[in-house]
């Protein structure tokens, strides 16, 4: 294992470090000790690579990801795997807010809980969280899924597009176009292999599934001022 002591390393030079891994790289695990919430670490992966931060990180950590398997031995600030595109981003603690914004694809594990907008504009990612998420999560999210092991806060799936939503808690509000919806038996055989992939200890049977009501789709008269 490679090891990069962000006390003695610049954080640039770190990142530039592991953004010289290639696919045929044959130093594939890195340890990243004392980051002491430092922003934008290990952003912009591309290259088949397991990375272990070791602590808390500050914001934009694991952004832009391709490939990559980052694991964050710690919380994650603001914007956490944002615009991830595939591999695995896992936080061990809480995330702050909007994490997993606008991702393509992969999967964001958050063990901890999750503030405000998470998964927001998601775009075919896959995020689990073992705790609650916050007010707004899921706005405008596209596609993917987001797996809610605890509560979710106000206006969940605010103006949803085809994301699908799983709620094992409470749900304060619903935002707009977003409804609850029929857990049919191919919703709980994707949440199983979510939550085993999330390493969750919850059983599907006892999740709400949300998703978009379709009611924003066209111009509707009523809706009309």
């Amino acid at each position: 294992m490679q090891t990069i002591d962000m006390a003695e390393t610049p954080l640039r030079e770190m990142n530039a470090t592991l953004h010289a891994q290639s696919v045929t790289t044959n130093q594939t695990a890195w340890e990243i000790v004392n980051p002491k919430g430092a922003h934008a670490i290990a952003c912009g992966l591309d290259a088949p690579i397991d990375v272990a931060v070791k602590g808390s990180t500050g914001y934009y950590c694991a952004g832009m990801n391709q490939q990559a398997n980052v694991h964050v031995h710690g919380s994650a600030g603001p914007g956490v795997a944002e615009n991830m595109m595939s591999g695995t981003v896992v936080i061990e603690g809480d995330a702050s807010q909007y994490a997993g914004a606008t991702d393509n694809g992969g999967t964001l594990v958050i063990k901890g809980n999750a503030s405000s907008r998470c998964g927001i504009s998601m775009k075919g990612i896959d995020i689990i969280v073992h705790g609650n998420v916050g007010h707004m999560s899921a706005f405008m999210a596209q596609s993917g899924n987001l797996v809610v092991c605890g509560d979710a806060g106000d206006a969940l799936g605010d103006s949803i597009y085809e994301a699908r939503l799983f709620v094992r808690g409470s749900v304060k509000s619903l935002g707009a176009d977003c409804i609850e919806k029929e857990m049919r038996p191919e919703h709980i055989a994707l949440l199983e292999d979510l939550l085993e992939r999330g390493g969750c200890d919850a059983k599907a049977e006892d999740f709400k599934r949300y998703g978009s009501a379709r009611q924003l789709y066209t111009f509707n008269i009523d809706n009309a001022y």
